[in-house]
């Protein structure tokens, strides 16, 4: 018998291989898809808050910043609330890049929900909702739950 683990795994990198392959015309990484959508539906977040919503750790939040920052898709400003935070939000280009990309990853998601009926759908979310709780200390479970892409993996 396969440990459930890394079927999990299997599972989870097959998607975002599938994600990377419709992002590479748009010229985004997964996560950078992920603090651009974030972005789009939050018009200014700290690198934390996006850090906490697309599930990495903040040094990788401050490279993938960075690297949108760059590329002129967002831009970074002072907090009005704490001096020391910075917000991040998308630019003219961002917004566009993001909304051209979008349906391209909501096709992934879509697809893959098709491979269920609703009812199996329903079961499995149940199943998986049931093993992050299983697995996820008390303290950490009251974080953002929001995943972005839609119907989310």
């Amino acid at each position: 018998m396969e440990r459930l683990g890394l079927v999990l795994k299997r599972a989870e990198q097959a998607l975002i291989a599938e994600k990377t392959r419709v992002l590479q015309e748009s010229h985004l990484t997964v996560p950078q898809y992920a603090v651009l959508l974030v972005l789009l539906h939050t018009p200014k977040a700290s690198a934390a808050q996006l850090a906490r919503a697309c599930l990495v750790t903040p040094q990788t939040m401050a490279t993938v910043l960075s690297n949108l920052e760059g590329k002129g898709l967002i831009e970074r400003a002072g907090s009005p609330l704490h001096q020391r935070v910075r917000v991040a939000q998308l630019t003219t280009k961002g917004t566009d890049l993001v909304r051209r990309a979008d349906p391209a990853v909501l096709a992934v998601e879509r697809r893959l929900a098709a491979a269920f009926t609703a009812d199996e759908r329903e079961a499995f979310t149940e199943h998986l909702e049931r093993a992050i709780a299983t697995l996820t200390p008390r303290q950490h479970r009251d974080g953002p739950t929001h995943q972005p892409g839609g119907e989310q993996p």
